[in-house]
C-alpha cells in the first residue's frame, strides 16, 4: 500500500522556465542603472526573493540608491516579468515535469508549491497545471526567503504531512539547503555539480522514472 507523502515542487526553473524572463527583466532594471548584467550574474538570483535580488544587483554595480527608488525599482521589475508572462501556455511547462505529475496524481500523493515568485498561480493557471496542487505556498505566504526553510514547512504544515515524509524538487543552492535544513528528502533539478548538496539529482524530469518515484512513496 502507498504512503501517502508531500511532493513539494519549485517553480522556476523546475516546472516551468522562466528564469529567462526574470533576467530581461532585471536586465532592464540594471541597465537604467549603469550596471553590467549578464547571464551568469543571473545565475546569482535563483531562489532569492525579490528584494535580496535587487540588493544583489545594486552590490554588483557598486550602486547605492534610497528606499524610495528601492521601492520604485522593484515595482518596475516585477510590472515587467508580468508582461512577459502575458503570452504564456502550456509549451512553457519543462520537459518530463506532467508525467511526474500525472503519476503522482494517480497515486493519489498530495502535491504542494513551494516558491519565491510572488506570481505563482497565474503562472499555474495559464500553464493550466493549477488543479494538480493540493497546497500553493508562494512569496506572498513567507517572510523568510531560501535557504530559510520556511516555505517549505508551510507547505508540509498545509499538506498534513511531517517533514520527513516530505520530498522537495529544486534547480537552486538555496532551495536545496532549506530543504535539506528542514530534514526532508532534497532533489535537485539541474546541474549535478552545482546542486551536490542534495540526496538525489536529476538534469530534468525526463530522467526521472515510475520506479524511482515508487521509491520516493515507499521509502
Amino acid at each position: 500500500m502507498n504512503r501517502k507523502k508531500a511532493f513539494i515542487f519549485d517553480l522556476d526553473g523546475v516546472i516551468v522556465d522562466t528564469a529567462k524572463y526574470h533576467f530581461l527583466a532585471w536586465k532592464k532594471i540594471a541597465d537604467g542603472l549603469g550596471i553590467d548584467f549578464t547571464l551568469e550574474h543571473n545565475e546569482l538570483l535563483k531562489g532569492v526573493s525579490r528584494v535580496r535580488s535587487l540588493d544583489i544587483i545594486l552590490e554588483l554595480g557598486k550602486v547605492e540608491v534610497f528606499q524610495e527608488e528601492k521601492d520604485k525599482l522593484l515595482v518596475q521589475k516585477n510590472e515587467d516579468y508580468l508582461s512577459y508572462l502575458v503570452d504564456m501556455d502550456e509549451s512553457e511547462i519543462l520537459p518530463g515535469v506532467m508525467p511526474v505529475l500525472n503519476f503522482l496524481k494517480e497515486k493519489n500523493q498530495p502535491i504542494a508549491l513551494g516558491s519565491a515568485s510572488k506570481n505563482a498561480k497565474p503562472i499555474l493557471e495559464k500553464t493550466g497545471i493549477l488543479s494538480f496542487f493540493d497546497a500553493i505556498v508562494d512569496g506572498n505566504d513567507v517572510v523568510n526567503a531560501k535557504p530559510d526553510p520556511e516555505v517549505f514547512l508551510h507547505a508540509a504544515r498545509l499538506l498534513n504531512v511531517d517533514n520527513e515524509d516530505s520530498i522537495v524538487f529544486e534547480d537552486s543552492v538555496a532551495g536545496v539547503q532549506a530543504a535539506n535544513i528542514a530534514k526532508m528528502i532534497s532533489i535537485g533539478i539541474g546541474d549535478k555539480e552545482t546542486l551536490h548538496e542534495a540526496q538525489y539529482n536529476f538534469k530534468d524530469f525526463t530522467e526521472m522514472n515510475s520506479t524511482f518515484l515508487e521509491f520516493l512513496i515507499n521509502e
